[in-house]
């Protein structure tokens, strides 16, 4: 009797195995934009504890902007990115998005403190497509 279980439980595996369907979902395209923000980009209203920066994003419409993903990352040397938002040396990075544009903040970890004008930085921003 138990041998004869044995040989059933294993029929079933392997009728479970052998009707499964294999299927291919084809990924959504995501997209990568890389650019150089100048230094003359960024402002501040708040006498620099906070600047920020505004980038023309065309990519992230009404239907992108609800379902999408932004991924953004900002590169301080040639070559290496730092996915924001992140602190570091004192300053917070971080950013927002709407319709058809980009914000990107640099602002005093503390609230309190004034920071220097940012330099010239790499932005690279990643749309993450889904359905």
């Amino acid at each position: 009797m138990r041998k004869l279980l044995s040989i059933f439980c294993c029929a079933m595996v392997l009728l479970s195995v052998s009707s499964c369907t294999k299927q291919y979902v084809t990924p959504n395209p995501n997209q990568t934009i890389l650019l150089n923000l100048a230094a003359n980009s960024w402002a501040t209203t708040d006498g620099g504890k906070t600047w920020s920066a505004t980038i023309n994003t065309p990519e992230i419409d009404s239907y992108f902007n609800d379902h999408g993903g932004v991924l953004v990352y900002f590169s301080f040397t040639n070559g290496v990115y730092e996915q924001v938002p992140e602190t570091y040396n004192g300053v917070a990075y971080s950013y927002t998005h709407n319709q058809g544009a980009l914000t990107v903040y640099e602002q005093a970890s503390d609230g309190v403190s004034v920071i220097p004008a940012p330099d010239a930085t790499v932005v690279k921003i990643v749309l993450v497509d889904s359905n």
